[in-house]
């Protein structure tokens, strides 16, 4: 079982910034990609950023220039560092990671997880 856990959402009032965590904890065999994605009510999911273990990034064309995804690959843990914060941002925040886990012995498996969702309110 492979869980994420994040943190660091909140209120913020536009041209604020924020920084969110997600840490991937369990049977981590490899750690592929991490991501972030959001939906706003009323709205699909979409995605944010996402960050290969290699450190390639690729951005929403609606972020790119004030959204930062970066990682730490000794902690499990991805961030989005989130400047420039408009009302149009406001959305629950959801942390994705895909990997291989393993079991017992020589028992590994594909996964796709997602984390809890974290709100972030960008408002006056």
């Amino acid at each position: 079982q492979v869980q994420l856990v994040e943190s660091g959402g909140g209120l913020v009032q536009p041209g604020g910034s924020l920084r969110l965590s997600c840490a991937a904890s369990g049977s981590i065999f490899m750690l592929g990609d991490m991501g972030w994605y959001r939906q706003a009510p009323g709205k699909q999911r979409e995605l944010v950023a996402r960050i290969s273990s290699g450190g390639r990034t690729n951005y929403a064309d609606s972020v790119e220039g004030r959204f930062t995804v970066f990682r730490e690959n000794a902690k499990n843990t991805v961030y989005l560092q989130m400047n420039v914060l408009e009302p149009e941002d406001t959305a629950v925040y959801y942390c994705n990671a895909v990997g291989i886990s393993r079991g017992s012995v020589n028992d590994y498996s594909n996964f796709n997880v997602w984390g809890q969702g974290t709100q972030v309110t960008v408002s006056s």
